[in-house]
């Protein structure tokens, strides 16, 4: 059979899954602690996720699994207590990651249309979520396409934008003289990298992949690579058209609001839309590689059967993630649940590039990279809890407590189940 994803399509799914509601949101938040020299924050975040992503390739081309990391972290720790918790937390973390932006959606929608009240802000965060649902059920070819479609038309807005507003920057905007502390850069590090967060999906795609061994790594490197120019491009075009303030004032909006000075309001709708585009696109690829993380989970693993039996082209797994999203998106405050979630794929990333010196000798990947990799993901977790404890209450309890609720599911899943997350892959040598 013809295989769904081959090297653009896997692209479009990573750039799809990165630039989604976090550069929209994340630019202005990041720049209120870097100031104009943000983008080299936003460089320093791209290296870490490159670094990532080499790791993450090289563990897809031997364990060719669309488990995706939960496959990595049970071939690194073995099928112990400790994978099964791990894969549990980034179950929910994928789950409330997508929850937000969901609700993202709905926001931006909402103030477009000037329909006040969370009835309609719910109405289309459920909306947009239920149609990238009957996406995902239709099948990975319609997901590949509809993906392509979307990256392209949210990238041809945000490039023109972005290299129009560059004829009318103000270079005095992006002095040196009007920079922040250097140790500033190294503090927006802990934001900008959730920018690039999303690009493991593209080892969820390895087995609809043609030619997954080699493909993988091309396809991580070019989608983080052109996503970190891109990020440049933005950042040079909002910080060279609005001064520190307006943008700290507009942080939710800052691209949209950068849009204004050249094109008006028009261009501040036209960038809404692409937020709206944005939100879209992550939302259809992080339901993607969640529901093959759920199945990965429940193919004689931890979750219940149900995750795994087929439904169309899909699983339903699928129809219980979707109902989970609905019930946090209708009953639960997720910016705070949702800065624990950012905080916990940064330690999942830890654990799953530590782990994969267990199996460096088969993979082949360099040590270095890796080391490097793990070092500065653990500077920068570091980083996230520092800035997290200043502006969410109790961030420390909820990320305690996000590991204590992993741990007692884990448990109460093999007690109740008498099933663990189990290897996938198993026709490798010594494993």
């Amino acid at each position: 059979m013809k295989k769904s994803f081959g090297l653009w399509s896997a692209v479009f799914l990573g750039i799809g899954s990165m630039v989604g509601a976090g550069i929209f949101v994340l630019l202005g938040e990041a720049g209120a602690i870097a100031g104009n020299l943000v983008w080299i924050s936003f460089i320093l975040g791209g290296l870490i996720a490159l670094g990532a992503g080499y790791s993450l390739a090289k563990l897809a081309s031997l364990y060719p699994s669309r488990g995706g990391m939960v496959e990595y972290l049970v071939q690194c720790y073995g099928e112990g207590v400790f994978s099964g918790s791990i894969s549990v937390l980034f179950y929910i973390s994928s789950v409330v990651g997508i929850a937000m932006v969901s609700k993202t959606f709905g926001t931006y929608a909402s103030e477009m249309l000037h329909l006040k009240g969370i009835f309609y802000v719910n109405s289309f965060s459920i909306g947009v979520l239920l149609l990238f649902a009957f996406i995902n059920l239709i099948g990975s070819s319609l997901i590949a396409k509809s993906e392509n479609v979307i990256v392209i038309l949210k990238l041809t807005i945000i490039v023109i934008f972005s290299v129009s507003v560059l004829f009318y920057m103000d270079p005095s905007l992006l002095s040196l003289k009007d920079a922040p502390k250097p140790s500033n850069i190294f503090s927006a590090v802990s934001l900008t990298f959730f920018a690039y967060a999303g690009f493991s999906v593209i080892t969820n795609t390895v087995e609809d992949m043609e030619d997954a061994g080699k493909t993988v790594m091309k396809a991580m490197i070019i989608a983080i690579g052109f996503v970190i120019a891109l990020y440049i491009l933005v950042t040079f075009a909002v910080f060279g058209n609005l001064t520190l303030e307006e943008i700290i004032k507009a942080k939710d909006y800052a691209l949209a609001e950068a849009a204004m000075p050249v094109f008006g309001k028009v261009g501040f709708t036209v960038m809404a839309i692409a937020a709206l585009i944005s939100t879209s696109s992550s939302i259809n690829a992080n339901l993607y590689a969640t529901t093959n993380i759920a199945y990965q989970m429940a193919k004689d693993g931890d979750l219940p059967e149900i995750y795994d039996k087929k439904f169309y082209n899909s699983t339903q797994g699928l129809v219980v993630t979707t109902i989970l999203l609905i019930v946090l998106i209708l009953f639960f405050n997720l910016n705070e649940i949702a800065t624990a979630g950012s905080i916990f794929i940064l330690f999942i990333h830890i654990f799953v590039h530590l782990g994969h010196f267990f199996k460096i000798d088969k993979t082949k990947a360099s040590k270095m990279i890796v080391g490097i990799t793990v070092v500065l993901l653990s500077v920068t977790v570091v980083l996230a809890i520092s800035y997290a404890s200043k502006h969410v209450n109790d961030i420390l309890y909820y990320i305690v407590g996000g590991f204590v609720l992993s741990f007692l599911l884990e448990v109460f899943l093999r007690l109740y189940s008498k099933r663990v997350v189990l290897k996938q892959i198993k026709n490798i040598k010594g494993d």
